[in-house]
This record gives structure tokens, C-alpha cells and sequence, in this order.
């Protein structure tokens, strides 16, 4: 089996191994080495990324308790090879994957739910929790959480035997045997795991919970430690002085001004709809007892154009097409009518005019690319 540097020493950056086999698959390499501090992907943790002998290795996994590092060129076997780890990558996977299980922990011991699923991605940390969490309690937990890394403790690694094992209360997302792997974070959360982790809490930094969504019953949670939760922090902060600079308020009322400022534009849009309301209803009288109307209008929506076409086929006596667009970009159109099936004209429309689009019986609605003449030159014919 592999020797593991990365559980003998997480912090190790450099090291030297044999070469035991080489194998060709799919283009890449895969390197087999006597020893290894790349950590594999495993337990919701990515691989540690790096070099070996100068090549980049591209993925490490773990097989049948054996390491493979892929690269895109091969290594010789029985040679020594120098590997080199990415360390900034390193200890930020190690600070996410402490700050989960701290944060778990805690809410393990707060409302009872269970961690049922850890992704830690390049940008966040997903958690899965088995009970509805609310938001005040995740944020309750947060300020335990920060205040436990702040206290510095220091984390203990140990692989009980099945005696001890068997007396410990720990977290586990299934049942397992042969040798395992506790970590624990004293006073806070103890759990098997196969990942990195840091020394002491305090090089977490920092734990934020940044969203909660429903999820199988209970909830998913997104958050980030140590420099992502600074990184976040900063992007937050200066979109709120953007937002506040952009609406000459201070910060902290950044989120009244926007609030406001959202109300005074659904007030105007709902002015905006009433004038265009009374506009259509003009526009459909005139086209009163006319029979078949072709009308282009700018600027309208689509369920503007449908309910323009709506009006105008209820007092044209006839079919009402309305479209609204311009040649680059091309046209939205609805079709109208009180009494028939538009069904077939739209699908002719759609292939004379290289549309699409559809709908029911009376009313048809989507778009085509053509020309205002050309459009003008199919109805003429119908």
C-alpha cells in the first residue's frame, strides 16, 4: 500500500519517492510511487494538485488502497521522483474542510440533524443536513463556530482500535470497519474522515454561512472559511458601498435606499401599463370592423404583443397580426382571432419567415427572422 505523508505530516510541500509502476491510460500517465504526500480525491475533498519530477500531476485517486497520480507525461519506473505540492491549494482545502466539521458539530449538537452530504467545490462549501435548519440557528452556530476558532484549540488526529472505536461517539455518514480515522476538534465536533485538516482551529480564520435552500427534506447550506470567507466578505462589502455610493447613502442603509427605490419603480411601471393599457385599447378601436389587420409596433413585449393583437381581434371582426421587433434582431408576433384555427397559418408563417412558435386555436404567438417586407408580403397573399 501507498505510504500516506499527507496523514504522517498534512503540512509537508516536498518530498521524494520510488517510482514502483507506470501505467499508459486514455493519453495521460498514471504514476504508482512507494510513498505520497498528494492527498487523493476522497470524502468530498479534491486532490491535491502539484508536480512530480517537474511534470504537473492532474488528478490523484486512490485505488484498492493504492495512490495514482495522473500526468501528462510519463515518469521512468524504479527512479525517485520529487514531488512538489500546491500549498495554497493545500490549506485553503484544509481550512474548508475544518471549518465543516466544526460547523457541523455544532449543529449536530444544537438541533440533532446529521451531515448527509459534503461537497467542498473551488468556490464554496455545500453541506446537507437531514432536518430544516433556520436561518437564525445557522447563524447562531456561525458565532459559535468563530468563536471556537478564535480560542485556538488544537486538533487531534487518531485511529482508535474497534475496542475504543466502539465506546467513542463520533459523526459518520455510514457505517464503517477495518481502520479508522477520527478527527476531532475538542468541544466541538469529533468525526471519521479521510481528509486534511489544519493544527491548531485558528488558521481557519473564519467561518460565513452564506445561503440555505430546502433540499430532500431538510436543507442545503453553502459557506466558506478562512480566506474564501474573506474573499466573500470583501465582494459583499463592496457591492454594498457601490450600491450605497450609487444611491448617495450610507452603507448601512444601502438595502433601505434599494427597497425604495424598488417600490417607486413598480409604482411607475404600474403607471407605464395603465397608459399603455388605455394606448391599446385606442389603437384596437380604430381597427374597428376593418377584418384582417397586419400592425408592426416598437418596443412591446411579448405579452404586450399578445395582448395588443388580444384587443384589436376582438373588435376587427377578423384576424389580428401584430409584431414588434426590427430586421437585425427580428420580430416577435401574436395572431388573434375570436373565431377559427390560426394553426395552420402559423406554421406556414413559420416556415416562410424562418420562425417559430405556436399555440391554441385562436391564438398563436414567437418569433420569426425576416424583413418588415417580407412579413408584409405573406398576409397579402392571406
Amino acid at each position: 500500500m501507498t505510504r500516506k505523508l499527507y496523514y504522517e505530516d498534512p503540512y509537508m510541500t516536498e518530498f521524494t519517492a520510488q517510482v514502483l509502476e507506470v501505467r499508459e491510460e486514455k493519453g495521460k500517465f498514471l504514476v504508482r510511487l512507494d510513498a505520497t504526500a498528494f492527498y487523493p480525491e476522497g470524502g468530498g475533498q479534491p486532490y491535491d494538485t502539484g508536480t512530480l519530477s517537474g511534470e504537473k500531476v492532474l488528478e490523484v485517486h486512490e485505488r484498492d488502497g493504492e495512490i495514482w497520480h495522473t500526468l501528462s507525461a510519463p515518469l521512468k519506473e524504479g527512479r525517485s521522483a520529487d514531488g512538489s505540492i500546491n500549498w495554497p491549494r493545500r490549506f485553503d482545502l484544509m481550512q474548508q474542510h475544518s471549518g465543516e466539521h466544526i460547523l457541523s458539530g455544532i449543529l449536530h449538537e444544537m438541533t440533532g440533524c446529521d451531515n448527509v452530504g459534503f461537497h467542498l467545490s473551488t468556490d464554496n462549501i455545500y453541506v446537507d443536513f437531514d432536518k430544516p435548519i433556520e436561518w437564525e440557528t445557522l447563524l447562531s452556530a456561525e458565532s459559535r463556530a468563530n468563536r471556537y476558532i478564535w480560542e485556538n484549540h488544537p486538533v487531534e488526529i487518531s485511529f482508535p482500535s474497534p475496542e475504543e472505536l466502539a465506546s467513542l461517539s463520533y459523526r459518520s455518514k455510514k457505517a464503517l470497519s477495518g481502520e479508522v480515522r477520527i478527527v476531532a476538534f475538542p468541544g466541538a465536533d469529533v468525526c471519521a474522515c479521510c481528509g486534511t485538516h489544519v493544527a491548531f482551529s485558528g488558521e481557519i480564520g473564519q467561518i460565513r454561512v452564506l445561503t440555505v435552500q430546502n433540499w430532500k427534506g431538510g436543507v442545503r447550506v453553502e459557506m466558506a472559511c478562512g480566506s474564501r470567507a474573506l474573499s466573500v466578505s470583501r465582494s459583499w462589502m463592496n457591492q454594498t458601498l457601490s450600491i450605497a455610493r450609487a444611491l448617495s447613502v450610507k452603507p448601512e442603509n444601502a438595502f433601505a435606499a434599494v427597497q425604495k427605490l424598488s417600490e417607486e419603480l413598480a409604482a411607475k411601471k404600474g403607471e407605464l401599463s395603465a397608459l399603455k393599457e388605455a394606448a391599446f385599447s385606442k389603437t384596437a378601436a380604430e381597427y374597428a370592423g376593418k377584418g384582417n389587420v397586419l400592425l408592426f409596433e416598437d418596443g412591446l413585449s411579448p405579452d404586450e404583443v399578445r395582448k395588443l393583437a388580444g384587443m384589436i381581434a376582438e373588435n376587427c371582426g377578423g384576424r389580428a397580426a401584430v409584431f414588434s421587433g426590427n430586421e437585425p434582431d427580428g420580430y416577435k408576433y401574436a395572431l388573434s382571432v375570436t373565431d377559427g384555427d390560426l394553426r395552420p397559418l402559423t406554421k406556414e408563417l413559420n416556415a416562410a419567415l424562418f420562425g417559430r412558435g405556436g399555440g391554441k386555436p385562436n391564438f398563436t404567438q414567437g418569433s420569426v427572422s425576416a424583413s418588415r417586407t417580407e412579413i408584409e408580403s405573406f398576409f397579402e397573399e392571406k
